[in-house]
C-alpha cells in the first residue's frame, strides 16, 4: 500500500479542519448557542476563509446571487487586510429596531460604507490602485456594525477563528446614501452615542487613515476564482471609533458630520 506523501496529509488536515469549523459555526447558528472554537483550529487564512463561504453555502445566504455586502478592514495599514461576505438578512436600514435579534455580544463600530457603480471582474480588480478604486465607487453612507461572536471565547477566540466567523460580525446597520466625494479624512469626526454613556467623539480615527485604502484588496479578494463583484455591491470600511461596548436596550447613533448618521435599538 502506498504511503500518503506530506503534502497529502497537510491538505486532508486541511479539509478535515475546514469541515469541523463549518460543522460548529452552523450548529452554532442554527441552536443560537456558542461552540468553543479551540475544539475545531484552523491552519491558516485560506482555510478560515473555506470556512466563510462553507457557512454561507449550508446556509443558504447567497443562493441566487453573490454577496451583495461586505465588511473589509484592518487594524492598521501594516497589518493583512481581511473580509467577509454578511448574510443579507442582518443587513438592516436605519433606523433599525435589533430588539428581536439574538446577540451574545454587542459591540459597535461606528462605519463608513461604500457603493459600487459598476460591475468589477478578476480582470479589473488586479489592476487597481487606491484612486482608481475610489472612481468605481458612487455611493457612501454611516453604518454600524454590531460585533458578535458564534464562538464561546468570544473575542478572545483565536484569530482565525474569528476570521472564519465573519471577522466576529453580528449585523450591519446602514444609514441614508449619499453621492460620494472624496473628503479630508484626517478632518473627518465621528460621534458615538450608545444608551445613557458619554458622547464619544473622534476625528480622523480611521484605522487605516482612508476608508477606500482597502478597496484593491477586497475587490482582488472578491473577484478571486473569477467571480464578480456586481454593480450596487456595499462594503464597510472599519471602525473610527475602535469597538465600543453596548448592552441590550442601548439605543445606538453614530453620526458623522457632513455626511450623514445611522441608529439603531439594541
Amino acid at each position: 500500500m502506498a504511503c500518503a506523501v506530506n503534502g497529502d496529509v497537510d491538505r486532508r488536515t486541511a479539509v478535515d479542519a475546514i469541515a469541523a469549523a463549518t460543522r460548529a459555526l452552523v450548529n452554532a447558528r442554527h441552536g443560537r448557542q456558542p461552540v468553543a472554537a479551540a475544539d475545531t483550529p484552523l491552519p491558516d487564512s485560506s482555510a478560515a476563509y473555506a470556512v466563510q463561504e462553507g457557512v454561507a453555502r449550508e446556509l443558504g445566504w447567497f443562493a441566487r446571487t453573490g454577496p451583495a455586502y461586505w465588511k473589509s478592514g484592518g487594524a492598521s495599514r501594516d497589518a493583512v487586510l481581511t473580509h467577509a461576505p454578511l448574510p443579507p438578512d442582518g443587513v438592516w436600514t436605519s433606523p433599525a429596531d435589533a430588539r428581536a435579534w439574538r446577540f451574545m455580544l454587542r459591540g459597535i463600530e461606528a462605519e463608513l460604507a461604500l457603493r459600487l457603480k459598476c460591475d468589477v471582474h478578476e480582470g479589473l480588480a488586479q489592476r487597481l490602485d487606491v484612486a482608481a478604486a475610489s472612481d468605481l465607487v458612487d455611493g457612501l453612507c454611516v453604518s454600524i456594525e454590531i460585533v458578535d461572536s458564534r464562538w464561546a471565547e468570544g473575542l478572545s477566540a483565536p484569530p482565525l477563528a474569528k476570521l472564519a466567523d465573519l471577522q466576529s460580525h453580528g449585523a450591519l446597520v446602514l444609514g441614508a446614501w449619499r453621492p460620494f466625494a472624496v473628503r479630508d479624512w484626517a478632518q473627518q469626526d465621528c460621534r458615538v452615542t450608545i444608551g445613557k454613556q458619554p458622547v464619544a467623539s473622534f476625528r480622523g480615527s480611521h484605522a487605516l487613515a482612508d476608508p477606500l485604502y482597502g478597496l484593491p484588496a477586497w475587490l482582488r479578494h472578491a473577484t478571486r476564482g473569477g467571480r464578480v463583484v456586481v454593480a450596487g455591491s456595499v462594503v464597510t470600511t472599519g471602525t473610527w471609533c475602535g469597538l465600543l461596548d453596548a448592552t441590550e436596550g442601548d439605543h445606538v447613533m453614530a453620526e458623522f458630520p457632513g455626511i450623514g448618521r445611522a441608529a439603531v435599538q439594541l
